[in-house]
């Protein structure tokens, strides 16, 4: 029962943190559709904070192996083409998310935008202490592939495009509407991902 109250709680502020946002998502909120009281949710948590970070939790837990298994594998190539070559290699396991939920690729990468716009900075925390070790490996990956870019230029590239990938993602499913409206064509948010990648691509490599 403890399992399924927990789990239950996580759901619930999953949807409503998706939906709403991490400051506008109150306690009560989550108790009302989890169907419990605070003391449960204290009692499993111990405050929101935690809370949104076993929501993230969830996801990074299913996602970094997988990763990492990408990267130990891929030896990509130098500039735009490598990092392109590396991106597509980490599309598999961002769709994998959707056996979590039926829109879990989509929900992940909203709550990621949720937490920059809402400035969330235990998250910064909280996510290169227990996933930095796959997070440094990527970026040295990509930063194999840009040899000769400054250290500083790399972080804001890679800032500017993170950016790209969250607010992209985040708006999928306006894009894939748009996409029907305008071109008469139904895209998934695969197809969304793998228009992203070669931007994304060029602009960390640059010209």
């Amino acid at each position: 029962m403890a399992r399924h109250t927990k789990s239950d709680i996580v759901d619930a502020a999953e949807f409503l943190f998706s939906q709403s946002g991490f400051t506008q998502t109150s306690m009560r909120d989550i108790t009302a559709r989890a169907g419990v009281n605070l003391a449960s949710v204290n009692y499993h948590f111990g405050s929101k904070k935690n809370l949104i970070q076993a929501v993230f939790k969830r996801y990074f837990d299913h996602l970094m192996p997988q990763v990492q298994s990408c990267l130990a594998e891929i030896q990509p190539s130098k500039g735009a083409k490598g990092v392109e070559q590396l991106l597509y290699s980490l599309i598999p396991p961002m769709l994998d998310l959707n056996e979590l939920s039926p829109q879990g690729t989509a929900t992940f990468v909203k709550l990621l935008g949720r937490g920059y716009n809402e400035t969330q900075g235990h998250l910064r925390k909280f996510i290169m202490t227990d996933y930095g070790d796959c997070i440094r490996t990527l970026v040295n990956a990509i930063r194999q592939c840009l040899p000769d870019l400054p250290e500083e230029e790399l972080f804001w590239r890679l800032h500017f495009a993170m950016g790209s990938f969250v607010f992209s993602m985040a708006s999928s499913q306006a894009l894939t509407e748009i996409a029907e409206s305008d071109f008469h064509k139904h895209v998934n948010i695969e197809e969304v991902i793998n228009h992203l990648v070669p931007f994304v691509a060029q602009g960390l490599a640059g010209r």
